[in-house]
């Protein structure tokens, strides 16, 4: 067996998420049809961080086992051919088996991209989250700050979520304002279903003045999703970096970062 490990970016509004369903319409669905093609026999992927429907990636990355032996160029080049224009393998790299694209990462960055102006967006639908009210950077930037370190994140955590634990260890946190574009930025070991959409959520919330500075913290310590605000929408979510050690091949030094400049100058 050959274990080979792609990078992927994808359009997430084009596709039900990430993981495979029956009816076929996600990312790996689309991507192991592909990939069988051309390798001629079934194909399992395994991905990073699995994306919810309509959440995108600049920086997924994946790996395989397959029995045949096909150039590096065809997993990429090849597999594009087979697969629709809203998702592309960037790169294919051969890993030994101890490399495992989910339990090998040591963090993963997302990066929420959201426009704040009266109308919504037309260009750019379905790519941005959009707010029409006017939002205070700084004070959702203040309110993100308590979220740095390990915590318990239950009140940010889906109903539906499968993790073994609600604790997490955020690395970084940051807001940040380009004219009528803020930027949230998460870096942490690893997120829970939906952790992210609901962070943003309740960082607008403080940004409306809905709430104070300190409710980030007080929602941390009651552990309690009902308390917090509702789940924001997917739109304007990326997947952008994935890290892993030096010891494998990867692009980066193992340091897969890209994250969206959707309307950032």
């Amino acid at each position: 067996m050959v274990r080979v490990a792609i990078g992927v970016e994808y359009a997430g509004n084009a596709f039900e998420g990430w993981q495979t369903q029956p009816h076929g319409r996600t990312v790996q669905d689309a991507l192991e049809r592909a990939l069988a093609t051309i390798a001629q026999e079934p194909i399992k992927l395994v991905c990073a961080g699995r994306t919810d429907t309509g959440v995108h990636a600049t920086a997924q990355v994946a790996h395989f086992d397959t029995t045949v032996e096909r150039p590096l160029e065809a997993w990429v080049r090849g597999v594009n051919s087979h697969v629709p224009a809203s998702v592309g393998v960037l790169w294919a790299v051969h890993v030994d088996d101890e490399f495992h694209a989910r339990f090998s990462a040591g963090s993963r960055r997302y990066r929420y991209v959201l426009l704040n102006r009266r109308v919504r967006p037309g260009l750019l639908n379905g790519r941005v989250g959009w707010m029409h009210g006017l939002l205070d950077e700084m004070a959702m930037n203040e309110a993100a700050q308590c979220l740095l370190g390990e915590h318990d994140f239950t009140s940010f955590r889906a109903a539906q979520c499968q993790a073994k634990s609600p604790v997490r260890l955020m690395h970084s946190v940051s807001v940040k304002r380009w004219g009528d574009v803020f930027v949230f930025d998460f870096h942490a070991n690893a997120f829970l279903h939906h952790m992210i959409r609901n962070l943003v959520g309740s960082l607008v919330y403080v940004g409306k003045g809905k709430r104070p500075v300190d409710w980030m913290a007080e929602l941390l310590e009651v552990r309690k999703r009902s308390l917090a605000a509702p789940t924001f929408a997917p739109d304007g979510l990326y997947l952008c970096g994935v890290e892993y050690p030096e010891r494998w091949p990867l692009p980066g030094g193992g340091r897969i970062i890209a994250p969206p400049q959707l309307l950032i100058p």
